[in-house]
């Protein structure tokens, strides 16, 4: 078999400009397809940061201070946490479930 000299012939990307400019004078403003258009509502509602967030102290078993509504802390390395709660690890060994909708603020302890 021959070896040919193919070439790849391309339009030029002024070229594809124009097409798209006159085919939009022709036929008008037109909507776009919906698998263009953004979802309503704004940004998404689950960025999963928090999920991240909760595994990385997991994994490293950074010691936290958990400070709940009431005013209470919580001292502990996080040990577990799904959708509503969090399990926290204390020192002595105690495991304390928290409920995320409790907690005030949490933050790494010193």
């Amino acid at each position: 078999m021959e070896a040919s000299n193919r070439r790849l012939i391309r339009p030029s990307l002024n070229e594809l400009k124009e097409k798209m400019e006159a085919k939009r004078e022709q036929h008008g403003p037109r909507e776009m397809p919906p698998s263009q258009r953004k979802p309503p509502g704004g940004p998404p509602e689950q960025t999963n940061a928090e999920n991240f967030y909760y595994a990385k102290q997991v994994q490293m078993k950074t010691h936290m201070v958990v400070v709940l509504r009431d005013g209470e802390e919580i001292l502990g390395s996080m040990d577990w946490y799904d959708k509503h709660c969090i399990r926290m690890l204390s020192e002595d060994g105690r495991k304390t479930v928290i409920y995320k909708a409790s907690i005030k603020y949490m933050y790494k302890a010193e």
